[in-house]
């Protein structure tokens, strides 16, 4: 083999192993959007959303079936008021439930709908009604050691 050929060689082997970190940076950093099916808009409210970021996935019994697209703070009711992108091929029921969920301990944050039984459809531009604000660790950890300092200063 002549050494041009193996330059080929060599420049594609490069060119893919290049594309391939670049495809691997976009789906761990949650950017890709090779998914050119429409979507429409929810909009869900909670107390508490604790990690949860812009492009979170929102899964269906444990289906990704659209996006986090946007989060903000209602300056009214100081609830957090996060916007969800729902592919149109799922459509969620009027009574559908959004709960602030973790995969593992440490794992990524997300978005839950458990669809009820309803016979209402969401529209776009709709609101999930019943939501499930973010369990906080930290918060439960510091509520069960204070329980436990105030028992053992009883003296039970």
């Amino acid at each position: 083999m002549n050494r041009s050929a193996i330059d080929l060689w060599v420049g594609i082997f490069v060119a893919i192993g290049l594309a391939a970190i670049v495809f691997l940076a976009l789906k761990v950093g949650n950017l890709t959007s090779f998914n050119t099916d429409a979507s429409y808009r929810l909009d869900a409210r909670f107390d508490n959303i604790g990690g949860l970021k812009v492009r979170a996935p929102v899964k269906a019994a444990g289906v990704v079936v659209g996006r986090v697209d946007r989060i903000r703070l209602d300056p009214k009711t100081y609830e957090a008021v996060v916007g969800l992108k729902i592919d149109n091929g799922y459509q969620f029921t009027k009574d559908s439930i959004a709960s602030i969920l973790t995969s593992g301990l440490l794992g990524e944050v997300y978005i839950g709908i458990d669809a009820g039984g309803d016979t209402v459809m969401l529209a776009d531009g709709g609101t999930i009604a019943k939501t499930q604000s973010a369990v906080v660790l930290e918060k439960l950890i510091g509520q069960f050691l204070f329980d436990k300092a105030s028992n053992a200063g009883s003296g039970k």
